[in-house]
């Protein structure tokens, strides 16, 4: 009876901890809906006057390619090309950088809303987008304006994916007084919208001196396409420094 009653204890528990991440999972991904308007006016004048408000001029553009869906019988295509110049609350954007961080931002799909008004219920336009870029000040940093892409599913963005090096704590070359030479922070890659990573991780831990990873090397989902000329070129190498011992590298 008491092993029944420690078994109903942790099931509880256990329900309540899933409850409690899905909470977690929802308010998060709702945190992370980027809320929009309408800009009617563009112009030097009207973005300061936004910003003043604490609001981030933005645009969001069209996906120019047709797009197949099969729910139209026979594959028909139909174009998804919808421009809109919005404004976003610079209190959100900011939230969002510190929470996600750059540079993933521009490797990170995101919901998009765009309401009518400030705090109005009334839904114009919602999708997925990617920031592609942003725009700062040169010397506050303070962003002045952003720049989204449609990213719905069925469609394919090139993204310019960052490179994450793991396994450095027991790499055998740099534990022999070897350095690593990250020759590629980014690697450019045809991703399906619903497939976009926001970083590529690049494992160095059983690497030795003159050891490289190459681009063809890099597991990626099957379906991105990395846009590169040469895949023989290096994201990273183990080169030997003027401390290392000549005899421990051979």
């Amino acid at each position: 009876r008491e092993r029944e009653r420690e078994r109903e204890k942790m099931s509880k528990w256990w329900r309540a901890a899933a409850g409690g991440l899905r909470r977690v999972v929802e308010t998060t991904r709702s945190y992370h809906t980027i809320q929009a308007i309408p800009r009617e006016s563009t112009g030097s004048r009207v973005s300061v006057s936004d910003r003043a408000q604490g609001r981030i001029p933005a645009v969001v553009l069209a996906q120019n390619h047709l797009q197949t869906h099969p729910t139209d019988g026979g594959g028909a295509a139909r174009s998804i090309s919808r421009k809109h110049l919005v404004t976003t609350e610079r209190k959100q954007i900011q939230a969002i950088l510190d929470s996600v961080q750059l540079p993933f931002f521009c490797s990170t799909t995101f919901p998009l809303q765009i309401r009518a008004g400030s705090g109005s219920s009334s839904l114009l336009e919602s999708g997925t987008v990617l920031p592609i870029k942003i725009h700062r000040d040169e010397e506050t940093g303070k962003i002045l304006n952003l720049v989204f892409v449609w990213a719905n599913e069925g469609t394919e963005l090139k993204v310019d994916v960052p490179v994450v090096f793991k396994g450095e704590d027991v790499c055998p070359g740099l534990k022999k007084g070897g350095h690593l030479n990250k020759i590629r922070t980014s690697l450019k890659y045809l991703c399906p919208a619903e497939h976009i990573p926001p970083k590529i991780e690049v494992d160095v831990s059983n690497l030795d001196i003159e050891d490289r990873v190459f681009m063809r090397d890099v597991e990626v989902h099957p379906s991105l396409k990395l846009l590169s000329k040469n895949e023989s070129m290096p994201v990273c190498k183990i080169v030997a420094t003027e401390l290392e011992n000549p005899e421990s590298a051979q």
